[in-house]
């Protein structure tokens, strides 16, 4: 037995030391984290104007960039604003029409109605003579087989087919 008892405390000495390495490990992690951030904190409080002027820099080059951006959006806006005005004065849509404006118009749309109705009528005179003309030259026609259907059958010819 005294062979088991030797082998248990084998065992529990092994166990015991691994467990003091790993305890020591995290504790040696600790302090070093621990020195990290105080050198971090001192280099951070000597390099602090440093940053901040690093920073500043950053910043303004952005408002730059800001600013330019701005003003070439302003720019694009006041072009198309120039190009819709340009526009609008090309086809007079500035300014809303006038009433005297309107009553010219409606001047000018009865005298083109007249001149229309002008020309209809002018036309139809000239259809109605043409059908006239032919109209006699067919009554002539018609008069002249008439007679000569007459004259046939008082002669006793036979009518043509």
């Amino acid at each position: 037995m005294s062979d088991d008892k030797n082998d248990k405390s084998k065992v529990t000495d092994k166990a015991s030391e691994i467990a003091r390495n790993i305890w020591l490990a995290g504790v040696g992690a600790y302090g070093r984290a621990v020195d990290e951030a105080q050198d971090r904190m001192e280099k951070a409080g000597m390099e602090t104007p440093k940053l901040f002027r690093d920073l500043v820099k950053a910043g303004a080059a952005l408002e730059d960039e800001a600013r330019k951006g701005i003003s070439s959006s302003k720019a694009a806006r006041a072009s198309v604003e120039d190009r819709i005005h340009r526009v609008r004065e090309s086809f007079q849509l500035q300014l809303p029409a006038r009433g005297e404006d309107l009553l010219a118009l409606h001047e000018k749309i009865d005298r083109l109605t007249r001149k229309v109705d002008d020309l209809s009528a002018a036309l139809a005179i000239q259809g109605s003579r043409k059908p006239a003309a032919k109209k006699k030259a067919a009554s002539r026609r018609v008069t002249a087989k008439t007679k000569a259907a007459t004259s046939r059958s008082r002669s006793g010819a036979k009518k043509p087919a």
